[in-house]
């Protein structure tokens, strides 16, 4: 049983519509604020704690609200609040209707995410990590991964943001280090090694093993991924270059990878805006242009699995929810959610990204067509 309940009220202001998933240590479900409309709450899990522990919990809607950026999460509000199972704290953040990056990377099916759509995305997703990494001390995220990525569309296009900075600290200026957590196939060879060697260059390596996993749909050392224990020797074997899996990769953006993904932290891009720097030098190959090295092609039965099994597309569902946001686009006032409910349909079934992409970057921005 979940903390709240569809349709239940909180605080005179908030009405729960639908739950959305859950981490280790909150919920988090779809709210409509009374005046705002729709956000995400998340609902720490923990019963019983002091207004001292709450307000630690809380931490990262403090860290977030301070940190204002574009493809940085926003925050609204921040409280306690009546729940199924005593009083819980909670936060309500802007609602990103398309979801997590997995699940956009998940949309795509056998195919590869685009190249140039991959890098967009990351170099959203730098930008907003560089602010963070920029402030004195720097705050390390210390959990990047496509879960903790939302991708959705506004009146310009795509737009990524870095969420769940549960997991940031202040880090010591002089050694940039903080304690590890976080999922560990995005997490960098120095951490397990040393549980306290969390850095903005540990950033980065998730950063470039989020990339690496957009353009090859596997993970640079995909064998880490089915292991139990991890040490040094781990990461011995060579990292195929993603030109070698995908073929609209070039040697250029290859290069910008392995340094992303060096093994020894001096040796990596220091900081989410170095990365940031070279991300937005390179430029797509022209079309028909290609590397010279023989190149392989990941076969549709392995697209997809490298974060575990999940649910394929599924077109009826798709093209039920389109339908019903094009009917729900025509009534007055619920152009928003109509838009929010086209996405959740892109997810369902990726084809319909072609169809309706330019028909909701409209409704983004206010025009029904």
């Amino acid at each position: 049983m979940g903390l709240l309940h569809e349709g239940q009220n909180l605080r005179g202001t908030y009405e729960v519509e639908r739950f959305l998933g859950e981490g280790a240590f909150a919920e988090v479900y779809r709210v409509r604020h009374r005046f705002l409309g729709r956000q995400a709450m998340k609902v720490f899990k923990i019963i019983g704690m002091s207004v001292a522990e709450i307000e630690q919990y809380l931490e990262e809607a403090i860290v977030l609200s301070r940190v204002g950026h574009p493809n940085i999460i926003r925050v609204f509000d921040a409280n306690v609040t009546e729940t199924s199972k005593g009083i819980c704290g909670y936060f309500t953040m802007e609602y990103v209707a398309g979801g997590s990056l997995e699940q956009f990377w998940r949309s795509y099916g056998a195919q590869f995410v685009p190249v140039e759509t991959a890098v967009e995305i990351m170099r959203q997703v730098c930008s907003g990590l560089a602010v963070a990494h920029s402030e004195r001390p720097p705050i390390v995220h210390r959990d990047i991964k496509p879960q903790n990525i939302l991708v959705g569309y506004d009146a310009d296009g795509l737009r990524a943001r870095v969420c769940d900075f549960g997991l940031a600290k202040r880090v010591n200026p002089l050694t940039l280090m903080a304690s590890a957590k976080g999922t560990r196939c995005f997490k960098p060879p120095e951490v397990f090694l040393n549980c306290q060697s969390d850095s903005c260059a540990g950033d980065v390596w998730a950063l470039g093993s989020t990339l690496y996993l957009l353009l090859t749909d596997r993970l640079p050392f995909s064998e880490l991924g089915d292991m139990d224990f991890f040490d040094g020797k781990s990461f011995g074997r060579p990292m195929i270059p993603a030109s070698r899996l995908n073929i609209q990769v070039d040697p250029a953006l290859d290069q910008i990878l392995f340094k992303s993904l060096a093994l020894k932290p001096e040796e990596r891009y220091p900081s989410a805006k170095d990365f940031l720097d070279d991300l937005s030098k390179w430029n797509a190959p022209a079309p028909g242009k290609s590397a010279s090295q023989p190149k392989m092609r990941i076969s549709s039965d392995m697209s997809k699995s490298a974060l575990g099994s999940h649910s394929p597309a599924d077109q009826v569902v798709g093209d039920g929810l389109a339908a019903q946001a094009r009917k729900l686009a025509r009534e007055a006032g619920k152009l928003m959610e109509a838009a929010d409910l086209m996405e959740e349909a892109f997810n369902k079934y990726p084809d319909l990204r072609k169809r309706y992409e330019s028909q909701l970057k409209l409704w983004r921005r206010g025009i029904c067509m």
